[in-house]
């Protein structure tokens, strides 16, 4: 996928976490909050799976493995929270979900003030190239 196709697919997911907060409001549980995000996307006419299995790999053999919560379009991790603040250890998720899938882009969304909070994580194989912070009124 071209990157303005990503881009365009990244702001249909994040105005697809607005409504979510739009309609349910600060305080649920974050699997509430995953149901109605994978409603919503399927809305929108996007594919969407939840749960995702990520394998480690290590010298060719599985040694651990990750659950990503959503994962857009086989091109976006969204990795959904209900916290205060995003922490160091948030962003260490996202990062290790991308190296485990291969995938490019994350989504990290909390749910957890009556303002969505996301960060957009870019990642390729050697470092981080950029992190875009947002905060926006539901």
């Amino acid at each position: 996928m071209n990157t303005d196709n990503l881009n365009a697919l990244i702001e249909r997911v994040i105005g697809a976490a607005f409504e979510v907060s739009n309609v349910l409001g600060p305080g649920f549980l974050e699997k509430v909050y995953e149901r109605a995000l994978l409603k919503e996307l399927a809305l929108l006419g996007l594919s969407a799976q939840a749960q995702v299995r990520c394998p480690v790999m290590y010298k060719g053999q599985c040694v651990g493995e990750y659950l990503s919560d959503i994962v857009v379009e086989k091109e976006i991790v969204v990795e959904l929270k209900c916290v205060e603040s995003f922490t160091n250890e948030h962003l260490a998720q996202c990062i290790n979900y991308l190296r485990a899938t291969n995938l490019k882009l994350a989504l990290l969304v909390n749910f957890q003030k009556p303002k969505v909070e996301w960060k957009r994580i870019v990642y390729n194989l050697y470092f981080l190239i950029c992190v875009h912070s947002r905060s926006f009124a539901a």
